[in-house]
C-alpha cells in the first residue's frame, strides 16, 4: 500500500504503557477462573465483535473504570514506529472513505471510532480487553481495540505478512463499526439472546462476514478514490489473511478437527468470498450476510 500522502487520524488514543493486569477476569466484581477464560479466548478467535458476548451476563467492569491520562501523561510514540504511523494512516483513510460512502450512498454523516492500541489488557465498556483476544469491536464506548504485537503474530503464527493484511484487520473492527452505526449490531445481540447457541452462532458467523464484506467495500471505494493506493499484491495479502483466520482452519489446528455448529466467523472460503465480494463491488449494499441463502 502507497501511504505516503494519506493523512493520520487523530481519533487514537494510546495506552500502551497505562495498561493493568491481574489474574482471571474481572467481570461486574467477580473473577472468572483462567480454565473459563481460554475456552472464552478460544471461542471468540480474533476480530470478536463483542467480547462481552463471550461471557453470558457479563457486565461492565466495576471498579476498573479509569480515567483518561492528561495530554502531558498520555504516551507519545516515536516518530519512527511505524506501525503506529500505518495504524493511523489507514484509520484516517477508513474516516475519509467511510464518511464519502455515508454521505453519497446512505445519506447520513459517518461518526468515526476511537482506536485504541494497548499491551496486555486494558478497561473497555464491553469487559476487560486483552491482547489474547485479538483485535476487536465495542460497541458499548464505540472504540477499536489493537495490540500492535498482533501484526506480529499474523505473519509469525498465520503466515500471512504484508501492510494490506494488517490493514484489512483494523477495516474489518471499522466494518462492525458500521454495522453499530446502522443499527445490525443492536439487533444481532437482540436476536442472539432470544436463541439457542448454535442458532445464536450461525447469526454470528453472519455478522463477522459482512464485516469482512464492508472491509472489501472501503478497500475499493478508497483505491477508485486514489489509484495508486493498492500495490501489485496486495489485495492477494487480504484474501490469504481472511482464509488464515477461517473457523474451520482454526479449529484443525487447534484440536485437529472441526466442529460446525460451534463456528462464530465463518470458514475460510466464507470469509474469502464476502472480502472479495466487497473488493468487487464496492457497494455496502451487496453486503446483506443476513439475507444470503448461502454463505
Amino acid at each position: 500500500m502507497r501511504l505516503d500522502d494519506e493523512a493520520e487520524s487523530q481519533n487514537v488514543e494510546d495506552r500502551r504503557d497505562g495498561g493493568f493486569g491481574g489474574g482471571g477476569f474481572p467481570i461486574g466484581g467477580k473473577s472468572i477462573g483462567i480454565g473459563t477464560v481460554i475456552i472464552a479466548l478460544a471461542a471468540s478467535y480474533f476480530f470478536g465483535i463483542d467480547p462481552s458476548l463471550i461471557f453470558q451476563g457479563a457486565s461492565v467492569i466495576q471498579g476498573q473504570q479509569q480515567a483518561p491520562q492528561p495530554p502531558s501523561q498520555a504516551r507519545r510514540p516515536p516518530a519512527n514506529d511505524q506501525m503506529t504511523v500505518f495504524t493511523r494512516k489507514v484509520l484516517g483513510n477508513t474516516e475519509r472513505t467511510w464518511e464519502h460512502i455515508f454521505e453519497t450512498t446512505l445519506n447520513r454523516r459517518y461518526a468515526p471510532p476511537t482506536l485504541v492500541m494497548f499491551s496486555g489488557a486494558t478497561p473497555t465498556a464491553c469487559g476487560t480487553g486483552q491482547s489474547a483476544m485479538g483485535p476487536f469491536y465495542c460497541p458499548g464506548d464505540q472504540k477499536v481495540y489493537i495490540d500492535l504485537a498482533f501484526y506480529d503474530e499474523l505473519r509469525q503464527r498465520f503466515g500471512v505478512g504484508g501492510d494490506f493484511a494488517q490493514a484489512y484487520v483494523i477495516a474489518h473492527e471499522v466494518g462492525h463499526h458500521v454495522q453499530n452505526l446502522l443499527g445490525v449490531s443492536g439487533k444481532v445481540d437482540a436476536a442472539r439472546r432470544r436463541m439457542g447457541e448454535a442458532q445464536a452462532n450461525q447469526l454470528s458467523v453472519r455478522m463477522e462476514l459482512q464485516a469482512d464484506c464492508l472491509a472489501g467495500v472501503w478497500a475499493a471505494t478508497a483505491q477508485k478514490a486514489n489509484q495508486a493506493l493498492l500495490e501489485a499484491g496486495d489485495v492477494e495479502e487480504g484474501l490469504k489473511a481472511a482464509a488464515a483466520i477461517g473457523d474451520d482452519r482454526l479449529q484443525r489446528q487447534a484440536q485437529g478437527y472441526v466442529v460446525p455448529e460451534a463456528f462464530t466467523h465463518g470458514t475460510s472460503e466464507q470469509r474469502v468470498r464476502w472480502l472479495r465480494q466487497g473488493l468487487t463491488t464496492g457497494d455496502i449494499r451487496k453486503c446483506d450476510t443476513f439475507a444470503a441463502k448461502q454463505l
